[in-house]
């Protein structure tokens, strides 16, 4: 099911097109995506997948670093313009359940629900819903997949900004099982990752972020998955080469 088909800008929006984040060439393509089921957003750091991802959130009433739509809490403003300059639309259904999973402020979300869970309340501590385990008591592995078990259920709409940065491989492996499961209960997923694993899901869209805007890829014809592979069959190559730079006084970046 999809709960959000597209999303475009809003010019009359946009009070400045030569201010950031407009001078990103992705944000500028943006206007008219379409989403499926399972939608990646993959890119060199800096490319701008981030800041898409954040200001879908923001634009859809989430707080800017992360949880639910209850979730109102602040730590650091960092919040684009982005966010007010773009509409969607969507699905004839709503979700029953929608989270905003962002791996840079997991931490402080954990923490919020500590301290919303310290306020008497009549309804049952918001950690139950979570595993009813503190979430800072666990791994941030641990964490992640507790979130993901028993936070998520059918129906739902969820954005992971980079959900790899706390899962070993193997843990990629579940994540993956996990959409699965949720995929089948109706659930739709936009997600911004650097992991060739998490980045597996079958018949997903796949949109590679770059200096030259947006464009839809295959999934063996993303940098992650074609430099992985490469890496992977001649490691030896690759890390003499690597270690030549360094020892010249360089990086690979600089040439």
């Amino acid at each position: 099911m999809e709960f959000i088909r597209n999303v475009f800008l809003v010019e009359e929006r946009i009070a400045n097109t030569n201010e950031y984040p407009f001078t990103i060439p992705a944000v500028r393509a943006l206007d008219g995506l379409s989403f499926s089921q399972v939608t990646y957003f993959v890119g060199e750091n800096g490319s701008g997948k981030s800041t898409i991802l954040e200001a879908i959130a923001v634009a859809l009433g989430f707080n800017a670093e992360g949880g639910t739509k209850n979730f109102k809490f602040s730590t650091r403003d960092s919040t684009s313009s982005l966010s007010r300059s773009i509409r969607f639309v969507r699905g004839p259904y709503r979700p029953l359940t929608e989270f905003f999973l962002r791996a840079e402020s997991f931490f402080n979300l954990a923490t919020q629900i500590e301290e919303l869970d310290k306020v008497p309340a009549y309804a049952p501590p918001i950690i139950d819903s979570y595993g009813g385990r503190s979430l800072h008591e666990q791994s941030h592995g641990e964490s992640f997949q507790a979130l993901l078990k028993n936070r998520f259920g059918p129906r739902g709409l969820y954005i992971l900004d980079e959900p790899e940065a706390a899962l070993s491989p193997s843990r990629q492996l579940w994540l993956l099982s996990r959409m699965h499961e949720l995929v089948l209960d109706e659930s739709q997923f936009i997600i911004a990752t650097h992991s060739p694993i998490v980045l597996a899901y079958p018949g997903a869209t796949i949109y590679e972020v770059g200096k030259d805007g947006i464009s839809r890829v295959e999934y063996d014809d993303t940098e992650q998955v074609s430099l992985t592979r490469d890496f992977l069959a001649q490691r030896k190559r690759y890390v003499e080469r690597l270690f030549a730079y360094v020892e010249k006084g360089t990086t690979p970046e600089g040439q």
